[in-house]
Order: structure tokens, then C-alpha cells, then sequence
């Protein structure tokens, strides 16, 4: 059996949110045990082939990568890959979790940083994805920067206008996507800057209902894709997306600012995939005994005095599990989840420096 109950806390979940919680719990002297069902760490960023990250400029596989070689080398983290939390008994400051590959771990507090699934764009069939070869999605066209060249997977061509098209599976009640993904706008506007980079005489259009470029990514993403990379943004509903007689695709709806219809070609169009809970939540909450709110994200506690918190007692959370979070802000929470279960189970912090 790994760990004891007063100096061990167990991690679910190895990406950025997870990573950075166990380096914290580490650098307290505690015993981080993180178990990732994946074969590798990094969440989402890694396994789904990000590229620049926002708003660092920074490649995924650097930043990340980085994160994850300084949780694999502390002496005070126990990684399992290719694992899961099959059961987990006890109370707080005295859990015991039955993991898959047979192994048992004691641990006084439960971190969860189990993420979210990306939005299936099949289920918006009405926008072309999984009909037509060159409609693609945010992550797919990520990797495609990350291989450093922009074409069509039809024929190879390079496209001449791009569109991407924002909220796919996002403020969407008609497929019960009542939330917003909060990153996507950025995101987009991020993502059009990197083709024109490699790719100088594409035109990128971005179809939006709304531009949610908060904070201060309003200047250093909107105005600045706008002004220095000549980004068309095209305020519109979307009907559909269909084929023309030369073989383009054809976005059609109708431009909302002029109020009329509108159908434009394009060799190349982009989904802004939303962010949608964790696929395996239900099993998760089952597993730890812990509440779901309504759109089946991880229930979160009162926060202003239970930051962190979930629906039991001793069980923490942070990033995206708890609803569509942005890579910088999962990190802050889980330095942040770590400094509640330091100080809820009173573990001196000073103890490993004596």
C-alpha cells in the first residue's frame, strides 16, 4: 500500500491543473500519488497536440512538458499511468483508493484535476464536420500548425480563406450546450494568427455570435489579429455548411449586423470546438461520492470559505473539471487545491525545512 493518511495526498488526473497541484503538495513536504488513466501526462495539451499556447506564445509540448519533467522528478510524487481510481473508502484524513492495476493507496485528501472532453462536432452534423474532408476542428487544425504547414486534407492545396466558426457545441441549447467555453474566441483569434504566420496569403475569416476576448486578451488576441494579420470577422448565425459546383465549401446564414442572408465559399473551415464535461463524470462522482451540477461538470462547494472544495468533506478539485477553464487559471487552482488540503489537514508546512 502506497502512502499513510496524515502525509499523502492522492492526485486524479496528470494535467495542467493535476501537475501543478502535486509539485505543490510536494514542495510542502507531503506525499503527492498521481494517478493518470492515460499513458502519459499533460492533459489535454499533450494528447491533443496543442500548439502555441494563450496567451504565452509558448509551444504545448515545451510549457507543459516542462511541467510534467518536474512532477516526474521529485522525490516526494508517485506517478501511476494507464490507471484509474476504482474505489475509494474512508473519510477524510483517512481515505483508502483501490486503484485498476491492483495497487491501494492511504491518502488524508483526494485532489480531483480529471479535465473535460472536447465536443464531438458530429453532434452539429448541420456544420459539415465528419461529411466533408476539409472541415475540421480547433485541435486538428492545432496539429496541423504544429506540423508546420497549412493545406487541405482533400488534395493537399493550400487553402486560399479559411473560416472558422466560433461557439460549435458552445451557447448552444438545441444540443443542451447551455454554457459558454470561455477560451474558444481566444483561442480562434490565436489560431488565425498562427496559419497567416505559415501560411501569408490565406485569408482567415472568423464567424462569431459574440467575441469573448476577456481581460486582456481583448488587445493581445482580437484587436491585434485584426489590425497586424487582417482577420475577417463576420458577425453571423450559421444555417449549414454544404458544397459548391467546384467542389468549395459553402458557409450559408445570414450575417446579423446587416440583417441579410449570406453564403460565402471557403476551402478550408474550422469548428471551435467547445469544452464539454469529463465523458467519464458519472462514473467519476460514483467513484468519490461527489455531486454534479445540472450541465454535469463537478459540483463545486461554497466557495469564498471552501475554495476548492466539492460536495464531501476532504475531496478538493480544480481546473476544468469543475467547468471550461483556461490552462493559466487550472494551474493557479491547483497550487490553490493543494494549499487547502495543506491546510485543512494541518500539516506543518514547515516541517520538511526543520
Amino acid at each position: 500500500m502506497q502512502g499513510d493518511a496524515t502525509g499523502t495526498v492522492l492526485v486524479v488526473g496528470a494535467g495542467p491543473a493535476g501537475l501543478s497541484a502535486a509539485a505543490s503538495l510536494s514542495a510542502a513536504g507531503l506525499h503527492a500519488v498521481v494517478v493518470e488513466k492515460e499513458d502519459v501526462l499533460g492533459g489535454a495539451p499533450i494528447l491533443s497536440g496543442y500548439a502555441k499556447l494563450v496567451p504565452s506564445g509558448e509551444w504545448a509540448k515545451d510549457a507543459i512538458g516542462r511541467m510534467v519533467t518536474r512532477v516526474e522528478q521529485a522525490p516526494g510524487i508517485t506517478v501511476f499511468k494507464s490507471a484509474k481510481v476504482e474505489k475509494l473508502d474512508g473519510e477524510v484524513g483517512d481515505f483508502t483508493a483501490t486503484l485498476s492495476n491492483g495497487e491501494q493507496v492511504r491518502a488524508g485528501a483526494v485532489v480531483l484535476t480529471t479535465g473535460f472532453t472536447h465536443f464531438d462536432s458530429i453532434n452539429k452534423p448541420e456544420w459539415g464536420f465528419g461529411t466533408y474532408e476539409d472541415v475540421l476542428t480547433t485541435t486538428q487544425m492545432e496539429q496541423m500548425v504544429t506540423g508546420g504547414k497549412i493545406f487541405c486534407p482533400s488534395d493537399g492545396r493550400v487553402p486560399k480563406r479559411i473560416a472558422i466558426l466560433l461557439c460549435v457545441g458552445s451557447r448552444d441549447r438545441q444540443i443542451g450546450r447551455e454554457w459558454c467555453s470561455k477560451i474558444c474566441c481566444t483561442v480562434s483569434t490565436n489560431l488565425a494568427m498562427e496559419v497567416k504566420e505559415l501560411s501569408p496569403t490565406t485569408d482567415v475569416f472568423i464567424y462569431y455570435m459574440d467575441i469573448r476576448t476577456f481581460g486582456l486578451y481583448e488587445d493581445k488576441f482580437y484587436w491585434k489579429s485584426q489590425e497586424e494579420f487582417k482577420t475577417k470577422f463576420v458577425k453571423a448565425r450559421i444555417a449549414e455548411v454544404t458544397t459548391s459546383g467546384d467542389g468549395r465549401l459553402l458557409v450559408k446564414g445570414e450575417d446579423t449586423l446587416v440583417k441579410r442572408p449570406i453564403v460565402i465559399p471557403f476551402d478550408l473551415i474550422v469548428h471551435a470546438i467547445g469544452m464539454d464535461p469529463n465523458e467519464e463524470n458519472p462514473e467519476i462522482s460514483k467513484v468519490f461520492g461527489v455531486g454534479l451540477e445540472k450541465h454535469g461538470f463537478i459540483d463545486r462547494a461554497e466557495f469564498y470559505t471552501n475554495t476548492c472544495g466539492t460536495t464531501r468533506r476532504g475531496i478538493f478539485a480544480a481546473g476544468s473539471c469543475y467547468g471550461p477553464e483556461t490552462i493559466d487559471d487550472s494551474i493557479s487552482q491547483g497550487h490553490a487545491a493543494a494549499a487547502r488540503v495543506i491546510a485543512d489537514l494541518n500539516v506543518p508546512v514547515r516541517e520538511k525545512a526543520d
